[in-house]
């Protein structure tokens, strides 16, 4: 009895500093691997074993937990780590090379020309949707799409709010294989026997997008008729007088001819075009190939280079430019520590017997049609510290290592987990009014962030119920 409660009250209380981090925008790394040593600590003194497979003790009390940490790290590098520096390695290259620049002017521009204000709204989101591919941050995006977009819809005659909201909800849950969320998820749930040897393009592909897509077209439906009807409401007079168009900063031009553009538009995509088109060989002919997302980025490197020593004529300075990937690969450690940090803190959750106990807890719910129950508290958790910190993947991060336990634990699919949490995590960030992205764009349109949330608030918590009721019907 005396362990148990020992075992809750440490879980409790740890579980609860990392909400209050995260609601308080903190860097959550180090909260996790503090409160991961101390969850191992107190199992080590109520005298179970470490809940890593093989671990092999140091002898000394104090140093075991340290030990959990290297171990951890050398996991995550040698899998999920490694393929997340390749990817930001490779989008930090395509950055300095200007490809990123060239994918957003060759998409956007054709905006210029539909003239059906409401029309545009879908298509504006489901446009930035897909330049998430090429730029995965929703900040970054949405900076980008002020200064280039914004004054296009603008003088299209759209109304300042909902070209805000649209913009603000671009970077959402486009499926691909290049996010290092479904990286990280798949590696996970390659541990579950049935997932066994899953790598992220089967994940991506074959579970995520099967939800994703119609949520993303469900959602720019809802947008049309919710931006519509917000503006009606309000009275907004959707034409813009010459001092605003004035005031819109021109687009930037992109120089060079038409094989360059179409090149280097096609380069930030390329290891996605390259995965889809050796998952299709596979499906139509039945073939064995395989093709990882490492192998796959590297090859498009190794083009991009190409590309860059024939358009610059053998020029050195494009090797020098290669440093951006090495740098970039560097930038992009932050996500592999959170994996790690992630990784620790759930040792110490199961050395405790916290997921033992909640298997046991679950057991009862299981075939009596509430196999929903688990995946929409998730969802529910997820809501409530998105919307209250901002920020949708330290939470999934955060959440990766409980993803096969739990799933264990209510006997339930972990798809059935895994693609509403990185779904609702994605989805809830622009409902909160103190997400960078809502920051940003309700600086540049000069209104309150409430006033924009009142916009994305609808189309993102009917996207985020329409995605759940979808994969409970598809997983479950």
């Amino acid at each position: 009895m005396d362990s148990n409660i020992i075992m809750y009250a440490s879980a409790i209380i740890a579980v609860s500093i990392v909400i209050y981090m995260l609601i308080k925008k903190m860097d959550i790394k180090i909260t996790l691997f503090l409160m991961g040593i101390i969850l191992i600590l107190i199992s080590m003194g109520m005298g179970k074993e470490i809940a890593i497979k093989g671990f092999e003790s140091t002898g000394s009390f104090w140093l075991d937990p340290l030990e959990v940490i290297v171990a951890q790290f050398k996991q995550t590098f040698g899998a999920a780590g490694f393929i997340v520096l390749i990817l930001g390695g490779y989008t930090a290259y395509m950055s300095s090379i200007g490809a990123n620049e060239v994918t957003v002017n060759a998409l956007t521009k054709p905006i210029a020309k539909i003239k059906s204000v409401y029309f545009l709204v879908p298509i504006v989101f489901l446009l930035g949707n897909v330049l998430s591919l090429v730029i995965p941050s929703a900040s970054n995006l949405a900076i980008i799409l002020l200064a280039t977009l914004y004054p296009i819809l603008r003088k299209a005659g759209m109304t300042a709010l909902t070209a805000g909201a649209v913009i603000a909800t671009s970077a959402t849950i486009v499926p691909t294989p290049l996010g290092s969320d479904n990286v990280a998820i798949a590696e996970e749930l390659a541990k579950h026997a049935m997932f066994e040897g899953m790598n992220v393009t089967n994940y991506v592909f074959n579970y995520h997008a099967l939800v994703s897509i119609p949520t993303l077209i469900f959602i720019a439906i809802v947008h049309y008729f919710w931006q519509k009807r917000m503006d009606k409401k309000e009275k907004l007079n959707t034409k813009v007088n010459e001092a605003e168009n004035m005031d819109a900063p021109a687009v930037a031009e992109i120089s060079g001819g038409k094989l360059f553009k179409t090149v280097y538009a096609i380069l930030p995509i390329f290891p996605i075009i390259l995965l889809l088109g050796v998952y299709a060989v596979q499906i139509t002919t039945g073939e064995s190939i395989s093709i990882s997302v490492e192998v796959a980025t590297l090859v498009s490197l190794i083009l991009a280079i190409v590309c860059e020593l024939i358009r610059h004529k053998g020029n050195k300075s494009v090797l020098e430019k290669t440093e951006a990937f090495f740098k970039g690969m560097g930038g992009a450690i932050p996500i592999v520590a959170l994996l790690v940090a992630a990784s620790v803190f759930v040792t110490g959750l199961k050395s405790i017997g916290l997921v033992d106990e909640l298997q046991t807890s679950m057991q009862h719910i299981q075939g009596n049609g509430l196999d929903f129950i688990l995946p929409l508290i998730l969802v529910a958790l997820t809501a409530l510290i998105v919307i209250l910190s901002g920020s949708g993947t330290a939470l999934i991060f955060a959440m990766v290592p409980l993803i096969v336990p739990l799933a264990v634990a209510a006997g339930i699919s972990p798809i059935a987990i895994s693609v509403p949490l990185g779904l609702s995590g994605n989805l809830f960030r622009a409902v909160s009014p103190v997400a960078a992205v809502i920051l940003i764009v309700a600086g540049t349109v000069k209104a309150d962030p409430i006033a924009i949330v009142k916009r994305t608030s609808v189309p993102m918590i009917a996207g985020v119920i329409f995605m759940f009721v979808l994969s409970m019907i598809i997983f479950l």
